[in-house]
C-alpha cells in the first residue's frame, strides 16, 4: 500500500491521519519459526535488522503480518544517517550496529492474525485489532511500538506544524478501504516543506542540449560552519527550462578552480552518469532560498527547489546553524506529539 503525494491535507470524516516517520517502509512477517523483514519494493532486510529478528521471534503469536517503520532512535530523535549505515555489507558491522544503536519498528497496520486475513477489511477494523494486537504484545518486546493515529483533523496539522527531528510530514489514510496494495488509491502523504539560504557553490551540466549548447542540469548548494568552511549540502535541479540558458551565461561567467573549502561534491555513483557527476565550481557569490523537507547529517536529504534569489544576504550570512536552528524548534514539537511511539 503506497502513497500518493499531495499538497493538502484531506478532511472529513473517510480519514485517519498518522505522523510520516523516516525511515525504511517494512512488512514483518511471522510463520511459526520463519520470520520475514521485507521493503516496499520486495527487498529482504533481515540481515541488516538481526534485532528485530530475534524480536519478532519472541513476540508471543505465532502467525501474523504487521506493516510499520524501521526507524533508528539517537539521543531523543530519529537518525536516517544512523539507519542507512545499516545497510552494510559485513555481518559483524551489522551485528555492531545492532547492540549499539538498535532499530525499533513501528507499527501502523496489521494484515494477518493467526490464520485469519485481515488485508480485505477496512481500516476501521484493521486499526483497533493492531492496537489489540500491540496492547497484548508490545510490552514485552521493546523494540516494536504503535504508531500513533487520530481521527482529529487538528492532530494532523499538528503532527504537520511540527515536523522534523523524525518525522517529515502527515500520512492520512481511508478509512472505509481494504488495504490497497499496489496502488496509491488508500493512502496520502503530505510532507512539511521549510525553507533556508544557501550559497551556490557550483553546477553540473545537463545531460541533454538545449538550442545546440549545454545548458545546466543542477546548482550545488554550500552552507557555513562555525569554522569559516564551506560545505556542500545538497543540489537543486527543479530549474525550469526556459531559465537555463541564462542561469547558465550567469554561473559561467563567475566559474573559478574551487568553492567548497569543507564537505565536497561525491563522484559518480549508480544513479549518475561520468558526465552529471562532474561538476563546475563557481565564486560563492550568489545566495537563493531553497524549499527543503529533511536536514540531516549536515545535508538536505532529498533535492531542493529554488524560491527565490538572495541578493540582499550576504554569502556568509548562510550558515549550518541557522537550518540546526530551525530543526530544533520543529524537534521540540515532534518529540511531544511522538512520545508515544518512544
Amino acid at each position: 500500500m503506497e502513497a500518493k503525494s499531495v499538497a493538502q491535507l484531506p478532511s472529513g470524516a473517510d480519514w485517519q491521519y498518522e505522523p510520516k516517520w523516516v525511515g525504511f517502509r517494512c512488512i514483518a512477517f511471522r510463520d511459526g519459526e520463519r520470520v520475514d523483514l521485507q521493503s516496499k519494493s520486495g527487498q529482504p532486510l533481515s540481515r541488516y535488522f538481526p534485532e528485530l529478528v530475534d524480536a519478532l521471534q519472541k513476540l508471543k503469536p505465532k502467525q501474523f503480518v504487521l506493516d510499520g517503520e524501521i526507524v533508528v532512535p539517537v539521543e531523543g530523535r530519529l537518525s536516517f544517517d544512523d539507519l542507512l549505515m545499516r545497510i552494510h555489507p559485513a555481518a559483524s558491522r551489522v551485528k555492531k550496529l545492532s547492540l549499539e544503536t538498535p532499530a525499533l519498528f513501528l507499527a501502523f497496520d496489521l494484515l494477518k492474525k493467526g490464520t485469519t486475513s485481515l488485508a480485505a477489511e477496512p481500516l476501521t477494523k484493521r486499526r483497533p485489532q493492531l492496537a489489540d494486537f500491540a496492547a497484548r504484545y508490545f510490552p514485552a518486546a521493546p523494540l516494536f511500538r504503535l504508531s500513533p493515529a487520530s481521527l482529529k483533523f487538528r492532530d494532523a496539522q499538528r503532527w504537520l506544524t511540527s515536523a522534523g527531528g523524525g518525522s517529515d510530514g502527515v500520512i492520512a489514510k481511508r478509512l472505509d478501504l481494504p488495504y490497497q496494495a499496489g496502488n496509491r488509491d488508500g493512502m496520502q502523504k503530505i510532507k512539511r516543506h521549510r525553507s533556508a539560504d544557501c550559497v551556490i557553490g557550483g553546477f553540473r551540466y545537463g545531460e541533454n542540449l538545449q538550442s545546440g549548447r549545454k545548458v545546466i542540469g543542477s546548482v550545488l548548494l554550500g552552507l557555513y560552519d562555525a569554522e569559516g568552511l564551506l560545505h556542500h549540502v545538497g543540489f537543486s535541479s527543479g530549474i525550469k527550462a526556459k531559465d537555463k540558458p541564462a542561469l547558465t551565461d550567469k554561473l559561467e561567467v563567475a566559474r573559478q578552480d574551487g568553492s567548497f573549502t569543507g564537505n565536497t561534491p561525491g563522484g559518480p555513483s549508480r544513479w549518475s552518469t561520468k558526465r552529471s557527476s562532474e561538476w563546475q565550481a563557481v565564486k560563492p557569490e550568489y545566495v537563493v532560498e531553497v524549499s527543503y523537507d529533511h536536514f540531516t547529517g549536515g545535508r538536505f536529504r532529498h533535492g531542493t527547489s529554488i524560491l527565490r534569489w538572495r541578493p540582499d544576504k550576504k554569502p556568509t550570512q548562510c550558515t549550518m546553524d541557522q537550518v540546526r536552528q530551525k530543526v530544533a524548534r520543529t524537534l521540540i514539537g515532534a518529540i511531544a506529539s511522538v512520545a508515544q511511539a518512544y
